[in-house]
């Protein structure tokens, strides 16, 4: 479910492994490995599921910032985490 009413998708846990599974690899590739920290900053679509979950696929720590923050909140909450990646 999305933030707009009638903003729905549906997928399958075969579907929904399939993309967590290569975006592990994405991240995986950017040199992201176990207890390093990623911040993602999007919003309530499919592909922040994804990414939360590649990430704890792989053992890094992430940090969800709401997309409706400012430029300075995001810095302030990257810095506090010292997080290795941002995800947009």
């Amino acid at each position: 479910e999305g933030n707009e009413p009638g903003d729905s998708m549906k997928i399958t846990y075969r579907e929904l492994l399939h993309k967590v599974c290569q975006f592990a690899n994405v991240l995986r590739s950017q040199g992201v490995k176990k207890g390093d920290r990623v911040s993602i900053y999007l919003p309530m679509i499919l592909e922040l599921v994804i990414a939360m979950l590649a990430c704890a696929r792989i053992g890094a720590l992430h940090s969800i910032v709401f997309a409706g923050f400012s430029a300075d909140s995001l810095c302030e909450r990257i810095l506090d985490c010292g997080c290795s990646l941002l995800i947009t």
